[in-house]
């Protein structure tokens, strides 16, 4: 049975990557516009790692959408 941080990762995760897909950018480009390693976006994206707020800030610029966009359904 899933838990509910695990549930919150999960919706966190299936946002990042379809917005990323969206802007047609790669693991990789993303991370540069956030001044990430690829591996963390990887790890965003699969819901192994929980960002902080200051993680979730650069991501949703990285992403160029709000916070609250980023974190719908979360």
């Amino acid at each position: 049975m899933i838990n509910e941080k695990e549930y919150l990762l999960k919706q966190l995760a299936e946002n990042i990557r379809k917005r990323r897909k969206e802007l047609n950018l790669s693991q990789e480009q993303l991370a540069h516009k956030c001044d990430f390693d690829r591996t963390y976006i990887s790890m965003l994206e699969r819901g192994k790692r929980n960002p902080s707020l200051v993680n979730l800030k650069k991501l949703s610029l990285g992403l160029e959408i709000s916070l609250s966009t980023l974190l719908q359904q979360v």
